[in-house]
């Protein structure tokens, strides 16, 4: 997964500015005690990230 379409399915999911605070704010114990941003520094692929961000907050099957 690229990074500009993980952050569409961010931006689709919690609104762009929501997104984005969660981005850089949101510490995910699914990435180790980390933000999505500092995964995304860190070389996490995308794809990894947004499966921690999809169990973090119980989205949906149909939307992952």
């Amino acid at each position: 997964m690229r990074i500009t379409v993980f952050r569409r399915l961010m931006a689709e999911e919690f609104g762009q500015v929501r997104a984005a605070t969660l981005a850089s704010d949101h510490v995910l114990s699914g990435l180790g005690g980390r933000t999505v941003d500092q995964a995304l520094d860190d070389g996490v692929p995308a794809k990894e990230i947004w499966r921690a961000v999809c169990a973090e907050f119980d989205i949906p099957v149909e939307r992952r």
